[in-house]
């Protein structure tokens, strides 16, 4: 989120950081950053951070936040058929979030949070953040409008598709305007033909990467990984389904869609997950995992941006972010809506589109040892309703 704001003029006064690996990434990529001493925000009066931050209340142009997502998963909703939200005690930092909101009144505010954060099943706080932003106003005398944008990262140029909710406010009751998307898929020729440009893919975002990778960390493992390499370029675990072009080797939709997925080299990337199990994608076309660099530019990271950490460390940290280039989006919005700013400079993070994307690679016939899983087996019977979810039930 910071990256986006910082390319389009505003500078960070103060940032807050629980986790020691990323404050030490803020440290290593932005030595000029300054981080709270203090890390948890439970533990931080509004007080201290105004003075660390070297600002009054009311100073401050903007309150920037991102709480835990894992809370309003949509994996747990598909699993379970709900997820804890704000019964979850990481959900907290959102109260904590508001009470900073209103001690320090900055001009406008942003929450960012994923998707399933609007979704009343998921136990979501929207309910909740609209009665913050009330009490508020009328402690304080403020007019905060929020405005609930449920954006795809895809639609504004990234190579990913990867849904984000953005709650925007400012502090004299201007409201956000819709963010008109920039991209569209180009089957739709007719969006394309009235000046949306085409999605960016994970070809243009990688394709210069493209050459054999035998870093070990890289190789699949896990009981499916030797299954991967038959299943073709933008297709998961559904290909060797009864519905599929493969061997009914699963049951239709018994998985998540990120069982074994597979990169298409002309679409977007799937969304990059930040604590994916051995058969969780996207996978590499190659056959492997991503590389953190590639994961990186999947996110629109620059190459200059530092990764600390081991390779699951690093694959954490970035799949919890905001790509930049999404946040740049909403920044540029937001200087221009909010401050009357439209003296931007040129878009930063957006990838270059490559000019020819190579054939798929060919897939190799399933292994033997998985021809035992050949079987009818019955479909998902929907949301919330598999065995698990049962299981959850019954206790």
């Amino acid at each position: 989120m910071d990256l986006g704001f910082e390319a389009t003029g505003f500078s960070l006064a103060i940032a807050v950081e629980k986790d020691p690996h990323c404050v030490e990434l803020l440290r290593v990529n932005r030595p000029e950053w300054r981080v709270s001493n203090t890390g948890d925000i439970n533990d931080l009066t509004s007080r201290t951070l105004l003075k660390q931050a070297g600002l009054k209340k009311r100073e401050a142009a903007l309150l920037i936040g991102g709480p835990p997502c894992q809370p309003f998963s949509k994996s747990r909703l598909w699993v379970n058929g709900n997820a804890p939200g704000l019964k979850d005690s990481r959900a907290a930092t959102i109260d904590e979030f508001f009470r900073v909101l209103n001690d320090t009144l900055p001009r406008a505010v942003v929450l960012e949070n994923v998707s399933g954060f609007a979704t009343p099943k998921n136990n979501g706080p929207i309910s909740r953040i609209e009665n913050y932003f009330r009490e508020i106003n009328i402690s304080n005398k403020t007019k905060y409008r929020p405005t609930i944008l449920n954006l795809n990262a895809a639609d504004y140029g990234v190579p990913q598709g990867r849904r984000r909710v953005f709650i925007v406010a400012e502090r004299s009751g201007r409201v956000l305007r819709m963010i008109c998307p920039t991209h569209a898929s180009a089957q739709y020729s007719n969006e394309i033909e009235i000046g949306l440009q085409p999605f960016a893919t994970a070809w243009d975002a990688i394709g210069d990467l493209d050459f054999p990778n035998r870093d070990p960390e890289l190789k699949l493992t896990g009981k499916w990984a030797d299954l991967i390499p038959s299943i073709p370029e933008g297709n998961n675990y559904l290909w060797h389904t009864e519905r599929g072009g493969g061997l009914p080797i699963f049951g239709w939709r018994t998985r998540y869609w990120s069982f074994l997925l597979k990169l298409s080299k002309r679409d977007p990337s799937w969304t990059l997950q930040a604590t994916p199990g051995p058969a969780t994608g996207p996978f590499h076309w190659r056959n492997r995992r991503l590389s953190i660099r590639e994961m990186a530019r999947i996110q629109t990271f620059p190459d200059t941006f530092k990764f600390n950490g081991d390779y699951r460390e690093a694959t954490r940290q970035l799949g919890n972010a905001v790509p930049p280039a999404l946040s740049e989006v909403l920044a540029r919005e937001v200087m221009t809506q909010f401050f009357d700013n439209d003296k931007l400079n040129s878009v930063v993070f957006q990838p270059t589109r490559s000019q020819q994307i190579p054939r798929r690679y060919p897939v190799k016939p399933v292994p033997p040892k998985f021809l035992k899983f050949q079987a009818r087996h019955s479909a998902h019977p929907g949301v919330g309703k598999g065995p698990r979810a049962t299981s959850a039930w019954s206790k």
